[in-house]
């Protein structure tokens, strides 16, 4: 019986984040440039919460919400799926799913070093798939 893989084997190492003190205009034009719809906010080297390309195209579409002069820290999810890196892939699956989240962070001894998103995700699916149906 195979035993099921950590998120560590299908996250994404190292991912880009944002300082939360940076504008919605910045976040916005690095996300597009990264082609990324998640970026974790960090402040002082600390994991502060996420922001995603969804968030940021809502607040700026409230009446009043400026790109460059509001910051990321304003908008930004401070309380953000975090898992560990021993936490088992079908667990953060199960509950990315079941909670309707896009994206788990993972830290190691409070370090973020880590993200597995919805599309990391459908690859696995698609890795498992092309295992299990592959001549």
């Amino acid at each position: 019986m195979k035993t099921i893989p950590t998120i560590t084997h299908y996250m994404t190492s190292s991912p880009h984040s944002i300082g939360g003190e940076q504008s919605l205009a910045t976040a916005r034009d690095f996300m597009k440039k990264e082609q990324i719809r998640h970026l974790p906010v960090m402040q002082g080297g600390v994991l502060k919460g996420i922001i995603t390309d969804r968030d940021i195209k809502m607040a700026l579409g409230f009446q009043g919400v400026n790109p460059i002069t509001t910051r990321v820290e304003e908008i930004a999810l401070e309380d953000p799926y975090i898992v560990g890196i021993d936490a088992k892939l079908d667990e953060v699956a199960s509950t990315m799913a079941e909670k309707r989240i896009g994206s788990a962070l993972i830290v190691d001894h409070k370090k973020l070093v880590g993200i597995f998103t919805s599309t990391d995700a459908m690859r696995v699916l698609a890795e498992l798939l092309h295992s299990k149906l592959s001549p």
